[in-house]
C-alpha cells in the first residue's frame, strides 16, 4: 500500500489526504505529513518574499514599478 501525503486544499482551507479530497489544481503538495502540510500557507508566503528579495531575479530598474 502507498504511503499517505497530505495536501492543503485552497478552497476548503483544510489539510486533505492524498486518499481523498479536492482536484489538483485546488492543492498544495504533497506533503510527507499533516504538520507540513498545516504550514503550506505561511511556507509559500516565505518562499514569495524570499524570490522577490532575491537579487538575482530582480533588475534595478524593475522597483519603479
Amino acid at each position: 500500500m502507498a504511503e499517505i501525503q497530505y495536501y492543503y486544499c485552497l478552497t476548503h482551507k483544510t489539510v486533505e489526504p492524498s486518499d481523498r479530497g479536492c482536484k489538483a489544481v485546488d492543492r498544495l503538495g504533497p506533503y510527507p505529513d499533516r504538520a507540513a502540510a498545516e504550514q503550506a500557507l505561511e511556507r509559500v508566503q516565505t518562499r514569495n518574499d524570499d524570490w522577490e528579495n532575491d537579487p538575482a531575479w530582480n533588475d534595478p530598474e524593475d522597483e519603479d514599478d
